[in-house]
């Protein structure tokens, strides 16, 4: 899932107007026999062979549910900003829309998604606490977890053995010591080999590994800010380090979703923050370092360890007219029959804990360290202004990585832009 969960501010005024309208329908529950055409939002499935997998499972539903006719709509990530807004400003949502992790809060607070009626203690039973808990908004679930994806530590085996290195590091001051060594110059100073590839995604989900595993958050529990902690300070200069005073990568050395695979791949990148589908990139780009075993894996570690978990979650609108289908079908996704299939094809992280259990998982080490490290994934939102947040991220600690501001210049700028949208202003 290369693409990240995007939605701008846009979609807020949606929202507006929708509450404006109504708010959510009555009935929302979902009770009654499941019956009548749904129309189904997707960012995944995509592809021909993913198009073919969801009619596959689509036949399942119909099958068990004969009343039922689904309508699909396939969109990509960056598109699914402007679906999502059409179809709420126009009064006419989705009957199922299959959003990020991070996005619940915000929908949930303005009546647009149904509540479930599912109780998140016996949800992680099935699934993962950490997986239930994005899709739960004061203490009512809205959002059921279809597939994972985690943003971990990865590393060049060879290259570490080269330098003498026995294993990943332990912490930020070793993460620092082993990108200086492991950085190749040409004797002009031309970049070769960055020792810790930090640009490869967006640079908020980096951030936030690093500020987890610091022992920071992005809000507190009251919902306030607090990623410009101490903590979080530490973990933007850790980044502004490893490119300003290392040298331990270079800016514009790598970009966001690289177009012709990875630089750890192409042995231009020794360590990275990167993600579980790299094995996946792997078996169809570069077979041979699996082979030969030269790409191992570990979770990012200073006072803890820590690991990103983004996701796809299915959600049903609060004004569904069909709305026993739509609840019907949103849980028909999250079981582990399709999370599986539906994680299979695109290389992800199954969301129910039983297929930990599968040759899928089994044969997928990345899919299955992040599977069994689910106790130090932490997930980004938890506040209803996020939406209106996140894309203020990039450009404050693009801001400290050029050394335009400090690191904690940069945070508390982006903290009071964020205390003025979680004030409504």
């Amino acid at each position: 899932m290369r693409s990240p969960h995007k939605l701008s501010a846009a979609v807020a005024a949606a929202l507006l107007v929708l509450t404006a309208c109504g708010g959510p329908a009555p009935g929302g529950g979902g009770g009654g026999t499941p019956s009548g055409e749904i129309r189904v939002l997707t960012p995944i499935f995509e592809k021909a062979d993913g198009e073919q997998l969801l009619q596959k499972l689509i036949k399942e539903f119909t099958t068990k549910y004969p009343e039922v006719t689904v309508n699909v709509d396939h969109t990509e990530y960056p598109k699914l900003n402007e679906k999502l807004t059409a179809s709420l400003a126009g009064g006419n949502p989705y009957d199922v829309m299959l959003m990020g992790v991070g996005w619940v809060p915000p929908f949930a607070e303005k009546g647009v998604l149904a509540d479930l009626g599912e109780d998140p203690a016996e949800l992680a039973k099935t699934y993962h606490e950490r997986v239930v808990a994005p899709g739960v908004w004061q203490g009512k679930t809205y959002a059921l977890p279809v597939m994972l994806d985690t943003r971990i530590g990865l590393y060049r085996k060879d290259f570490f053995a080269e330098a003498g290195l026995a294993g990943p590091p332990r912490n930020f001051a070793e993460l620092r010591e082993y990108a200086k060594k492991l950085t190749v110059r040409e004797a002009n100073g031309n970049l070769t080999r960055a020792g810790l590839d930090i640009l490869s995604y967006d640079p908020r989900q980096v951030y936030e590994v690093f500020l987890w595993a610091n022992g920071g958050d992005l809000f507190a529990k009251d919902g306030s800010v607090a990623f410009n902690s101490p903590q979080g300070v530490e973990a933007l200069q850790l980044m502004t380090d490893v490119i300003r005073t290392d040298k331990a990568e270079d800016l514009g050395y790598s970009q966001p979703s690289p177009p012709t695979g990875y630089p750890l791949l192409q042995g231009r990148a020794a360590m990275m923050v990167g993600h579980q589908q790299l094995w996946t990139e792997m078996e169809q780009s570069a077979p041979e370092l699996i082979e030969q075993d030269k790409v191992g894996v570990f979770l990012i570690e200073n006072t803890e360890p820590a690991m990103f978990q983004g996701g796809t979650l299915a959600t049903v609108s609060a004004r569904s007219q069909h709305s026993a289908a739509a609840i019907a079908f949103a849980k028909f996704l999250a079981t582990q029959d399709v999370s599986l299939q539906a994680s299979q094809q695109r290389g992800n992280v199954p969301a129910v804990k039983a297929a930990s259990e599968t040759d899928y998982v089994r044969n997928n080490p990345f899919v299955q360290f992040a599977m069994q490290n689910m106790d130090a994934a932490h997930s980004e939102g938890g506040i209803p202004a996020w939406l209106e947040i996140r894309d203020d991220f990039k450009p404050a600690i693009e801001a400290a990585l050029l050394g335009q501001q400090t690191p904690k210049e940069a945070l508390d700028g982006l903290a009071n832009q964020a205390e003025q949208a979680i004030d409504g202003g």
